[in-house]
C-alpha cells in the first residue's frame, strides 16, 4: 500500500475529536493508538479490542506521525 492511499485512512475535521487526526470512519486518534503502543499494546492487541480496524489504520498512524514531525524543529525533551 502506497503512502498516500495510507494517509487517505486518517481524517481532520472540526466536528470530529475536536479537529484532531482519526482513523477514517472512528473516533480513534491517531495519537490514542500511538499511546496505546508506546506504553506496550501490539498490533493484536489493538486489532482485538477495536474489530473495525484494520492493520494497514494502525501503520497509518505511524506514517501520518512520521510525515507530521519531518517537517518540525525538534528539541530533545532532556539535554544530554
Amino acid at each position: 500500500m502506497s503512502d498516500n492511499e495510507l494517509l487517505e485512512r486518517i481524517t481532520l475535521d472540526p466536528e470530529v475529536m475536536a479537529g484532531k487526526p482519526v482513523i477514517q470512519g472512528t473516533r480513534l486518534t491517531v495519537d490514542y493508538i500511538l499511546n496505546l503502543l508506546a506504553h506496550g499494546a501490539t498490533e493484536e492487541e489493538i486489532l482485538e479490542e477495536y474489530h473495525r480496524l484494520e492493520r494497514e489504520d494502525i501503520r497509518a498512524c505511524l506514517l501520518f506521525s512520521a510525515k507530521s514531525i519531518s517537517d518540525s524543529s525538534f528539541m530533545p525533551l532532556k539535554t544530554a
